[in-house]
């Protein structure tokens, strides 16, 4: 139970890094697109707008993400975790044809 426990936190740990990795690069541009306020002219506007609606698209995105990305996680949690012997069984097989292959390849 302690493995699933720490490959739960590591896994965690991964999707949050990359989400507040993500949401960081999205605050800067947001600073970004402030900061070039003080540009003029039409062309400027133009690209305060562009810039903004690249910026919602990837709110949107993550978002989303996020949502499809949970229940999948949720299901493998469920099934490794009702499932351990099974997913040895595979994984171990799959690392010998792995194996099998690479090594006819040399």
């Amino acid at each position: 139970m302690a493995r699933k426990t720490t490959a739960q936190n590591t896994a965690d740990q991964i999707k949050d890094q990359a989400f507040s990795e993500l949401q960081a690069l999205i605050e800067e541009s947001e600073k970004l697109l402030n900061d070039s306020a003080a540009l003029v002219g039409e062309e400027a506007e133009s690209l305060r707008a562009q810039v903004g609606l690249k910026l919602k698209q990837a709110r949107t995105a993550v978002g989303g993400v996020r949502d499809k990305a949970q229940p999948v996680v949720e299901a493998t949690q469920d099934y490794i975790g009702g499932h351990p012997w099974q997913t040895v069984a595979i994984s171990a097989g799959f690392g010998l044809v792995v194996g099998l292959l690479l090594g006819r390849r040399n």
